[in-house]
């Protein structure tokens, strides 16, 4: 699929390491699918004094580990990087971005799309350059990545500096997660099908859980993750957004406004939490040193640059409900954190027991149909179902078996893009239904605020779980309390 709009895309922090390991892979994989502008300009640019030459061979080291790699074609990589310049710049000097504007970004017909790779302490002086610089148009937009804020206030002081500058219309907000295959695939799988839309309410599902589980550590970013934590880092945004997904209603239509209005509800139908239920609806943790794949691995107060006593949390598992007539006394169970046994992030959503067995003891208790949507390692959907054992056993034998419903492996090669790629041609197609919008951060760090404050006021700190384990005993016991148990890998 061939944008005709003309289009330059400005990457600010162009060198840095979310440019280099996920942007330009991504953008190299639309080009040579014929899913950019032919005509699109790349200016990419930092405070880093690299020739253009340097800047490509930079570009190409961190392509070749890339999962693009496998792409690679000697004539598609000269014609796309023959539509990339790097220009030692900075970003917050509205003078060197009017020489920009004045040279290499001086059609105002073409649109503008500004890519922030940078922190947000400096989105403001940045985007008040880029206004001065007469940068800010009706055809430009403006792509920020996580995290916005540390709390709500924090967020909306960001995002009132965004704002200030460009319309709520002009600015996408990214969250990968929402990128990938398999999470656009849950609204057609939901939306799309007659028999599984009926099925989808509190009276035939008995929970949800969604789990991100990272078996990584902090990898090089100590200070960043310890002023976050996994509330911040993961639930607040990726967390929270697949639970909208999968509790959604139903949109009236299949555009941003519509589908962006049915996720703000389903945050402001987020039970709030007071003292008690954070209390016993919460777990929080922290790994100590252990092995992960058989490899021994620190604990996270003994990491390259860490600082003894950090009481930051690296694991969080919490109990919550969304309070509406579709989902009510549905329990959905939220579980993320580092150096756990597997990497792996899912969706499961649990069916009811049947009300009355014909099969007795061959339909053994804990044996649910279960629709499990597994966004990675690898992107597919199944659908646990009891089959017969074939045969001629006249006691009518059970197993459990599994209804794939991914595409096949051969029928995907080269058809499925990764979450970059699928967000940046939706920015550049100017489609932000993807995207996060204003009012759905904002309700998400009033909920997540709610949960903080009772740790701080409480003093409640982290338990300590062996890295390569599921995490703290806790988490295992707040599920089971209940009945229930955790879906595991694989």
């Amino acid at each position: 699929m061939v944008i005709v709009v003309s289009c330059d895309l400005l990457i600010v922090g162009g060198e840095g390491d979310l440019a280099l390991r996920k942007l330009y892979p991504a953008l190299y994989s639309l080009w040579i699918n014929d899913c950019l502008p032919a005509d699109i300009n790349v200016l990419a640019i930092a405070r880093r004094p690299l020739s253009q030459d340097e800047f490509l061979e930079l570009v190409r080291s961190w392509f070749d580990h890339s999962r693009s790699a496998a792409q690679f074609d000697v004539d598609d990589w000269a014609a796309f990087t023959a539509r990339i310049e790097y220009c030692p710049q900075d970003a917050t000097s509205s003078e060197g971005l009017a020489r920009l504007r004045q040279d290499q970004l001086s059609d105002p017909e073409r649109d503008l799309v500004v890519y922030l790779a940078t922190p947000p302490q400096i989105f403001a002086p940045i985007c008040g350059a880029l206004e001065a610089a007469g940068l800010v148009r009706d055809n430009t937009r403006i792509v920020v990545e996580k995290p916005l804020g540390e709390d709500r206030a924090s967020f909306l002081a960001i995002n009132n500096q965004l704002t200030s500058i460009f319309g709520e219309d002009q600015v996408y907000r990214i969250d990968h997660y929402l990128g990938k295959e398999t999470v656009q695939n849950l609204l057609a799988l939901r939306f799309a099908n007659t028999f599984l839309e009926p099925l989808w309410n509190n009276k035939y599902i008995d929970n949800v859980q969604i789990t991100v589980s990272e078996a990584i550590g902090v990898s090089g970013r100590w200070d960043f993750y310890d002023e976050a934590g996994a509330m911040r880092d993961m639930v607040q945004n990726h967390l929270l957004q697949l639970l909208c997904l999968a509790a959604m209603e139903p949109p009236a239509h299949l555009n941003p406004t519509a589908v962006r209005n049915e996720k703000l509800k389903v945050l402001t139908c987020l039970r709030p939490m007071d003292e008690h239920m954070v209390r016993e609806n919460t777990v929080i943790g922290q790994y100590a040193a252990g092995a992960v794949n058989g490899e021994p691995v620190p604990g996270y107060c003994a990491e390259e640059g860490a600082k003894a006593g950090s009481d930051t949390e690296t694991f969080v598992a919490l109990k919550t409900y969304v309070d509406n007539w579709r989902w009510a006394g549905v329990p959905f169970y939220l579980r993320t954190g580092k150096r756990l046994s597997h990497q792996y992030s899912e969706i499961v959503v649990e069916f009811k027991q049947i009300s009355h067995s014909i099969f007795g003891t061959r339909l053994p208790a804990g044996t649910p149909n279960r629709l499990i949507i597994r966004l990675q390692p690898d992107e597919t959907i199944s659908l646990e179902l009891m089959n017969k054992v074939a045969g001629l056993d006249a006691n009518t034998p059970l197993r459990k078996v599994t209804l794939d419903l991914s595409f096949p492996d051969d029928e995907v090669l080269g058809m499925k893009p990764d979450a970059y790629q699928r967000l940046l041609f939706d920015v550049i197609s100017d489609n932000p239904t993807l995207f996060v919008r204003a009012d759905e951060v904002e309700e998400a760090w009033t909920w997540v605020d709610c949960i903080q404050s009772v740790w701080r006021a409480t003093g409640k700190q982290p338990e300590s779980y062996t890295a390569g384990s599921w995490g703290p005993s806790r988490a295992i016991a707040l599920v089971a309390r209940d009945g229930r148990n955790w879906h595991e890998y694989p």
